[in-house]
């Protein structure tokens, strides 16, 4: 098979093209620009492309598919080539049904979780030695890329309700035809692509409708607008609720409780104990038995950026998330304090995204910081220009976030320099972002307010 990715840097796009190069297929790649790491990666597996930019001499009758990524746009010589030459184009998760057309089909779908879930049963299946593909939107321990295709049996997808490509509208998860399907929460994200909540909330009905009709979806039970969409559905699937797996929390550690036995785990939240009901309900569905699921989720340590643990001493510990959505802060925010409830909260949130930024959204932030003792807005100035929206002050982020103690920084060096003045002792610091914080060495910052905190 000879394929070629139109934007191949893309984080989900180089993991594809190098679990196909692994499978022994024909991979060529083009893209305007590559960063880390995919730019090492692709190098290693002899994937780069010779030359930065487009060229429609690349495509070729010889193709067997051209996959779209979408950083590409719809008027990319390329694309107009391949267009042309009548060769078939795949969005990356129309080509991974392709591959999977006769696997087991498991698709993690929700606004928040959906990364955390599928790398809970991808490490329980590990741990078990059971055969699985895969796709999972981070770097997970002791898996080389976020994207595996071969010949087993099974694929676990983190079904994104994000759009397919720059020519297919489509959110993602609808594509993939699920037979065990998760809903795991809903809060209205994405403004720029599903400008209502309504239409947002629709996707996920759409979802239910998608999946093979002998199918199951395991759905968050204690979710309002979950139960909405499962109310109205008159699909023919099997609809299972889950709530929080039983647990206890003891000195900073959280417990789970099964037949007598307390069982440590390394994650916390409550977020995580609903991830974790729904993870055990989708390996047990998948042939894993309590025993082998609890000996192996006892090792979980979570994804990259999901309550990662920058560093820590005994009064201090330094975290950092992936949450930037106003449902995701919030969860984080709650399972950090109440993880350690004798602990003040620095707690730092990055707008980042084009929702958060948005004006019109950013009321949706009311409340998701008024667990911190120690609230913190950053926004990188540069970041209004590259997305193109108007920028706005102090007081508007105080009033939409409705917290009177919030403070604000639009510049890196001056939100550094405040983080350094802090005293850590009997504090932990939470610092979330989709984005870099402008460059700020998170790692240095956990350095210096573990080292300091007297």
């Amino acid at each position: 098979m000879r394929v070629h990715f139109i934007a191949v840097g893309g984080s989900a796009m180089h993991n594809l093209a190098i679990a196909l190069k692994l499978k022994g297929f024909n991979v060529s790649g083009s893209d305007d620009a590559i960063v880390e790491p995919s730019a090492s990666r692709l190098k290693k597996h002899g994937i780069f492309p010779s030359e930065m930019g487009w060229d429609a001499g690349r495509i070729h009758p010889e193709l067997d598919a051209v996959i779209l990524g979408m950083h590409a746009r719809a008027d990319n010589p390329e694309l107009l080539k391949a267009q042309e030459l009548g060769l078939k184009v795949y969005s990356y998760p129309e080509y991974i049904y392709e591959q999977s057309k006769d696997k087991l089909r498991v698709v993690i779908g929700g606004s928040h979780g959906k990364t955390t879930i599928t790398s809970m049963i991808l490490h329980v299946l590990q741990k078990n030695g059971i055969d699985f593909d895969y796709l999972v939107g981070a770097q997970l321990a002791g898996f080389e890329t976020m994207v595996r295709i071969t010949d087993a049996k099974i694929i676990v997808i983190e079904g994104d309700e994000y759009l397919s490509s720059p020519i297919d509208r489509r959110p993602k998860f609808h594509l993939y035809h699920a037979h065990v399907g998760v809903i795991s929460g809903i809060a209205w994200d994405h403004i720029n692509v599903f400008p209502t909540f309504e239409n947002y909330v629709e996707q996920f009905s759409i979802f239910l409708k998608s999946m093979e009709p002998s199918g199951t979806l395991f759905f968050n039970q204690d979710d309002e607008i979950v139960n909405s969409v499962i109310n109205t559905d008159q699909s023919s699937i099997e609809k299972v609720g889950y709530a929080a797996i039983e647990s206890i929390t003891k000195q900073g550690v959280t417990y789970l409780l099964h037949q007598g036995r307390e069982i440590p785990l390394h994650v916390f939240g409550a977020h995580n104990l609903y991830n974790m009901q729904v993870a055990y309900l989708v390996c047990r569905k998948l042939g894993v038995n309590d025993q082998q699921f609890f000996a192996a989720v006892s090792s979980f340590r979570g994804a990259a950026r999901r309550l990662e643990l920058l560093g820590s001493n005994e009064g201090t510990s330094v975290y950092k998330d992936f949450a930037h959505s106003p449902s995701k802060l919030k969860a984080t925010v709650q399972a950090v304090k109440e993880q350690f409830p004798d602990r003040e909260l620095v707690a730092v949130i990055e707008l980042h995204t084009f929702s958060s930024l948005n004006p019109d959204f950013l009321s949706e932030y009311k409340g998701a910081m008024d667990r911190a003792d120690v609230p913190v807005v950053y926004i990188d100035e540069k970041t209004f220009k590259q997305k193109q929206l108007a920028p706005y002050d102090e007081d508007t982020v105080k009033a939409a976030f409705g917290n009177d103690k919030l403070i604000f920084f639009n510049n890196c060096e001056i939100l550094d320099e405040f983080l350094s003045c802090i005293n850590y002792k009997g504090k932990n610091l939470l610092l979330m972002s989709s984005g870099n914080f402008g460059g700020l060495n998170l790692e240095s910052v956990a350095e210096r307010a573990t080292a300091h905190a007297t």
